[in-house]
């Protein structure tokens, strides 16, 4: 049943999903609900703010919390994700992504989809992982990915992460695609670039699209051009 929308209902704090599209970053979305919470309702300020980032080439699921309701936003963010997407084989690229020019490895692709399911599940559990330079991590007081913009090559500490599953669903050389569920913080791009070095040919991160987020699925999420008429 449709909950009855009004100023007192964001300020004492609702949860909200959307599924971000490409080429938005996540803060796009925040300020896009911010403001329309705003002029709809009246409201001179709202508090708004996402459980975990999504790169602005990434789509899925944003989960959003509104007034009262941003004191949960650490609960949530801890939540474990599922991820699906396409990786490339045989390229590699500064930040992992499509983000910077793909460079090709000029290593050939061999191995079947069984020798690919097998090197991915090498990777499953409680593992180290370089965050990529392209991202939000802080270095001194500055994000990795200016340091990086600048020509600088930021030193990215290892962190600990979990992935509970890693499969590749169908392979297409040089395309595959794939589904992780993983724990907060894991970078799928760091994982996909790893994955390229241990089958010996590299790989980049293609596209993403987060499916879920703890209890939360994309399927219940609204599209980024219905938020006028659903706020």
């Amino acid at each position: 049943m449709e909950v009855e929308k009004s100023a007192e209902y964001y300020l004492s704090g609702a949860i909200l999903l959307i599924d971000k599209p490409y080429g938005r970053t996540s803060f796009d979305v925040v300020r896009r609900v911010r403001s329309i919470i705003r002029k709809k309702y009246r409201l001179s300020d709202i508090k708004v703010g996402h459980a975990g980032t999504l790169d602005p080439l990434a789509t899925g699921l944003l989960v959003l919390c509104t007034g009262k309701a941003t004191r949960q936003i650490e609960l949530l963010m801890g939540q474990d994700k599922v991820y699906t997407g396409r990786g490339k084989l045989g390229y590699t690229t500064p930040s992992y992504d499509r983000e910077t020019e793909e460079e090709a490895t000029d290593v050939p692709i061999s191995g079947s989809c069984d020798r690919l399911m097998a090197t991915a599940r090498n990777f499953e559990g409680e593992i180290e992982q370089v965050p990529p330079v392209y991202s939000a991590v802080k270095i001194n007081g500055k994000r990795a990915y200016q340091l990086a913009r600048m020509g600088e090559e930021p030193r990215v500490k290892p962190r600990p992460v979990r992935i509970d599953a890693f499969q590749i669903t169908s392979f297409a050389p040089p395309f595959f695609d794939f589904r992780v569920v993983c724990s907060k913080g894991t970078y799928i791009r760091s994982l996909i670039h790893d994955y390229g070095q241990a089958l010996g040919c590299g790989a980049y991160l293609y596209d993403l699209r987060r499916e879920m987020s703890g209890a939360f699925s994309v399927d219940m999420a609204w599209k980024f051009e219905e938020l006028e008429d659903k706020l």
